[in-house]
């Protein structure tokens, strides 16, 4: 507890809020990975799970591809494209967009396998074109669980994002590194701390914008069905049960 309380103060210590090496700073280098690897990666994956869950053509395809991107080493995917591009912010952006991408595909593709096959065929039998139905249909239905593959790339990268002090990148690692090399565990405590707020506090709001993504309707079914299922018994109108017959 004591060094939780070293951390806290470590943290809201003025001398280390300035210049270019703070701790605002590092922060935005944090959330500049994150945003940025997550919004290139949502570039690549979005339209790709869309068009596989509307069409189930390369689903098997896709669930080994994304397999294998989450089985990869982040530190030595790091280190390779340091080698290969060269230390600075591409090399850590570069890698963090692969990490992203399962995620992300994976939600974008069962979001719309999860949409009732009835209702895509009403859609269908009300003259809709495919478009029509992936857009006004699929999509809308399947929001929410897009919103949570998103969510969950988020969450991989800002936890990773302090890797990127391996290629020169910044960002929050700078500060654990330092802690470990001096064994100032107050700073490393810190910047433990930092993160891991961080990372609470998006998910959070993806959390939060998840549900807001839910269509009423959907909700709506969702009781309902819940409700159908139960195991009460119900009562039949018009058809009396009496006892002893």
């Amino acid at each position: 507890m004591n060094l939780f309380l070293q951390g806290i103060m470590w943290i809201f210590d003025p001398t280390h809020s300035d210049g270019s090496g703070g701790i605002p700073s590092r922060i935005g280098e944090q959330l500049a990975y994150t945003f940025g690897a997550v919004a290139i990666a949502s570039l690549v994956a979005i339209p790709l799970g869309l068009w596989i869950g509307h069409t189930g053509r390369g689903r098997d395809i896709a669930v080994s591809l994304s397999g294998g991107l989450r089985a990869l080493p982040s530190l030595g995917l790091l280190i390779i494209f340091a080698l290969g591009i060269g230390i600075g912010f591409k090399a850590p952006l570069v890698s963090f967009v692969i990490l992203a991408i399962p995620p992300i595909l994976a939600g974008a593709y069962s979001g719309l396998e999860a949409v009732d096959r009835r209702t895509i065929d009403a859609a269908r039998a009300q003259g809709m074109t495919e478009w029509q139905v992936l857009t006004k249909v699929e999509l809308p239905l399947g929001f929410s669980l897009l919103v949570g593959g998103i969510r969950s790339g988020v969450l991989q990268v800002v936890a990773t994002a302090t890797l990127a002090y391996f290629a020169s990148g910044g960002a929050l690692g700078v500060f654990i590194n330092e802690g470990l090399k001096t064994r100032n565990y107050a700073e490393l405590m810190g910047a433990s701390i930092l993160v891991t707020a961080l990372a609470l506090i998006l998910e959070g709001i993806f959390a939060l914008l998840q549900r807001l993504f839910v269509p009423r309707g959907v909700a709506a079914g969702r009781i309902k069905d819940v409700r159908s299922r139960s195991t009460r018994p119900r009562t039949t109108v018009g058809s009396p049960i009496h006892e002893g017959k």
